[in-house]
């Protein structure tokens, strides 16, 4: 078993066009691919955890995400970075079509994504960590029992509070998220934030 990086999509990992699933829009956040392969090189598993409502909304269908999931994993290929898996989250509890309007445990804040993954792709959570840029990623990486970088973009507008959801880092840039997180494996030191 290994640990891994979960990473946010949309506002982390990429450029955040809501709604988007047109693979010629994807951009990525500048900086990130040089990141992640100095992760990869560490010996985590990379791994996109999205929610992505526009399905349960009916702006577009589940299918239309394995063009997200392929135009990401070619850009990353670009630096030498290569996704260990890719979760999205369909639902919604106020969507429109049928079997995907409801409330579920893979979508952020909660933490079924990254517990399937774990699952599926033989990862130790406890050697892992939620990077995302508002504090429902946060929140889902804690329930999961990773640590959570928060990349503070100004994704986060409401700011609010609980028991899941203090980051043990926050930065402003993806080389701190590497910085941070590198470091403290290094160090091998214990982060002073526990689960609740």
């Amino acid at each position: 078993m290994r640990g891994a990086i979960f990473l946010d999509k949309d506002g982390t990992l990429i450029e955040d066009v809501p709604y988007n699933v047109d693979p010629a829009l994807i951009r990525l956040m500048p900086g990130v691919g040089e990141v992640l392969r100095s992760l990869q090189e560490a010996g985590f598993a990379l791994v996109v955890v999205t929610n992505q409502s526009g399905v349960a909304r009916g702006l577009f269908p589940e299918s239309a995400l394995g063009g997200v999931e392929a135009r990401l994993r070619e850009l990353l290929a670009e630096d030498g970075v290569t996704l260990a898996g890719f979760y999205a989250c369909p639902h919604h509890p106020e969507g429109t079509v049928a079997g995907y309007a409801q409330d579920c445990d893979c979508r952020k804040p909660g933490p079924g994504l990254l517990r399937r993954a774990a699952g599926e792709l033989n990862l130790d959570l406890d050697a892992s960590w939620m990077v995302g840029d508002i504090l429902n990623d946060i929140e889902a990486g804690r329930r999961a029992g990773c640590r959570a970088v928060l990349l503070n973009l100004g994704g986060e507008t409401e700011w609010v509070p609980g028991p899941y959801r203090t980051p043990h880092h926050t930065v402003r840039s993806w080389p701190e998220v590497a910085a941070a997180i590198l470091t403290a494996t290094r160090e091998g030191r214990a982060d002073a934030l526990r689960t609740p």
